[in-house]
């Protein structure tokens, strides 16, 4: 094992769990300093610069204050694209790939229009672009600067999607038509600040995670109704949700006419997707 592998795990033993830590490490010494694996774990040893040394412990000191890895390399993978990330956008994750992958498995062989509301990276909207032939994608925000890395992601993946600034809560239909809506909105409640890792709540944006406590459908609710005059005859709405609340989620879409609701778990167990149909 090369001698700096060690040097790290030293410096971060006590932030992070073993498993976790290693993986880290390694992301560190593949993506930033071109490291091979036999550099790494064999017995090929790679003697770091001073300057080496010094973009090392600078990178340290960013984790010990507990900022995302995924900020300091400046991107991530989803659904395998490269996205460029930012502490104007949310990290791309997991569960959200799930609902990706149930949006493309219905779309299968199926064109038309789609529109991701809080897009963020763009990437829902740009996986989905990618990955359905022949459909219009676009990508709606409020925060401009996110749009920002959102449009830098889309020419970084060769794929076009168009993409709005929108304020969704006070938007009101302009006769647009669409076959698809998603949405992963701002669906954690203030309330539950307390359970999350620091790392998120201190480093990704506020406004792209958090609700108000006294109205944690708020997001939901407006893009629902949104949908009943946006939507295509027979068109789907899908959300990713707090599974907390899926419950009251379906109870709304029901109130509001939406029909085969159906509510997915994610690959930890958690009620995590919805999808509806108008």
């Amino acid at each position: 094992m090369n001698p700096i592998f060690f040097y790290i795990k030293d410096k971060l033993k006590d932030l992070y769990q073993e498993r976790e830590l290693s993986s880290i490490i390694k992301i560190i010494l593949t993506d930033i300093f071109s490291m091979s694996t036999i550099e790494i774990y064999g017995d090929k040893d790679k003697i770091f610069s001073s300057k080496e040394m010094a973009e090392l412990d600078v990178i340290i000191e960013r984790l010990k204050k507990n900022e995302p890895i995924q900020y300091i390399l400046g991107y991530e993978i989803f659904y395998g694209l490269k996205y460029k990330v930012t502490e104007n956008v949310l990290i791309p994750r997991p569960e959200t790939a799930e609902l990706v992958k149930w949006i493309i498995s219905y779309s299968e062989g199926k064109s038309g229009k789609i529109i991701d509301i809080g897009t963020g990276s763009g990437c829902i909207a740009i996986s989905l672009a990618a990955n359905i032939p022949g459909v219009s994608v676009e990508g709606w925000d409020i925060s401009q600067e996110a749009l920002n890395v959102a449009s830098y992601n889309a020419k970084l993946n060769n794929v076009d999607v168009t993409f709005r600034n929108v304020d969704i809560l006070s938007f009101s239909s302009d006769g647009e038509k669409y076959d698809v809506i998603v949405s992963n909105p701002p669906y954690i409640t203030e309330a539950e600040k307390d359970d999350m890792q620091s790392n998120v709540l201190e480093w990704e944006p506020f406004t792209a995670l958090f609700v108000n406590n006294s109205d944690p459908l708020l997001f939901y609710r407006k893009i629902a109704q949104v949908g009943i005059d946006s939507l295509l005859p027979d068109g789907s709405i899908y959300f990713e949700i707090n599974r907390s609340f899926f419950k009251e989620i379906v109870a709304m879409l029901e109130e509001y006419g939406y029909r085969d609701i159906e509510v997915r778990k994610d690959c930890f167990g958690n009620e995590r997707m919805v999808k509806a149909r108008l």
